[in-house]
């Protein structure tokens, strides 16, 4: 079973899933997003259709073309943890799983071609473009901005997203949300991300488990999430292929809201990600900012919107859109 993030997007130590809200929330919250923050009554007239600037898909793309360097280091770090595998077996049985595919499927509504047709289409697209194949989709009624992935032995995956993120954001917005989602079924975050969900939800009640849990181990755990979640934002970024999609997304997550979209400034807040950079390079900077995430699920969103806006100029980026190939089928989401 594996739950993002967008990732917020960003989850405390002690949240839920993978979710673009605020670190300083202790409930659910999601990854993985539109460079055009407009009035509502704007978003309100394109949701029908919104066309892609670019209809392509990515048809021989391997997790490890966007891995996040982080992201390699740390998933070897956390194998080597002695111990670590059990634990995460006696957290992820049958029963455990039944109950999150059951909690969520008696409390959401499941998307598809007849039921919110369009969300459904933003699904199909973003996969096609990461060629995966799309897990089932649910929207789930909450006021908390959230979405979160659940991949379980067997059973196919599926993706909530909560009905406050819907309204939060633009339709290529969430798409990279999606995106993200579908970042870590691609990349095979599984049992790692739902041992890390399960921890953060507090999920878990088998006897003695909890005391098992030492905070190093905690702290590890989170750390590979972190680096997992920017992982999970270049695959927002591949299907969004515009940076300030992605940054836009991490922007109203950090302190948007749908009557103040049409003031919300994309470049403003990367220039807030520089300056956050530049006063956490001094020896006192450093100490706060470790001290500042050392227990969050999520990276910042300064220094996640910094990290897609680098990856964004770099060549390794380029490189994967020169081999991307055009598809008729991908002509309006």
């Amino acid at each position: 079973m594996a739950c993002f993030s967008l990732s917020s997007l960003n989850l405390s130590a002690k949240a839920s899933p993978f979710c673009f809200e605020s670190n300083t929330s202790h409930k659910p919250l999601f990854s993985s997003c539109s460079v055009a923050v407009g009035s509502r009554d704007k978003n309100r007239r394109c949701r029908v259709s919104v066309c892609r600037a670019a209809a392509v898909v990515f048809s021989n793309l391997d997790a490890d073309d966007f891995r996040h360097p982080l992201d390699k280091q740390n998933t070897l770090l956390l194998r080597a943890i002695p111990g670590l595998n059990e634990i995460a077996k006696a957290l992820l049985g049958t029963v455990a799983e039944q109950v999150m595919l059951l909690e969520n499927i008696a409390t959401s509504v499941l998307v598809s071609e007849n039921q919110l047709p369009e969300l459904h289409k933003l699904m199909v697209e973003a996969a096609e473009i990461l060629n995966i194949e799309a897990p089932d989709l649910y929207v789930r009624q909450s006021p908390l901005p959230n979405a979160y992935t659940l991949a379980m032995n067997g059973k196919k995956p599926f993706v909530v997203v909560h009905t406050s993120l819907v309204e939060l954001l633009t339709r290529k917005e969430l798409q990279a949300v999606l995106a993200h989602e579908l970042g870590h079924l691609k990349c095979d975050h599984g049992v790692w991300l739902t041992f890390a969900n399960i921890l953060t939800l507090g999920a878990y009640t088998i006897p003695g488990i909890g005391g098992m849990i030492a905070q190093r181990l905690e702290e590890q755990l989170f750390r590979w999430l972190r680096s997992a979640e920017l992982t999970c934002d270049r695959a927002a970024l591949l299907v969004a292929q515009d940076p300030k999609v992605v940054m836009s997304v991490l922007m109203k997550l950090a302190g948007g809201c749908p009557s103040m979209a049409d003031q919300l400034n994309v470049d403003a807040f990367l220039d807030q990600a520089r300056s956050y950079e530049k006063a956490a390079s001094s020896p006192i900077g450093w100490y706060i900012r470790n001290a500042q995430t050392r227990q969050l699920s999520h990276p910042l969103p300064v220094l996640r919107a910094r990290e897609i806006d680098e990856w964004s100029r770099s060549q390794d980026y380029r490189s994967i859109l020169q081999r991307a190939v055009q598809s008729n089928s991908l002509q309006k989401v």
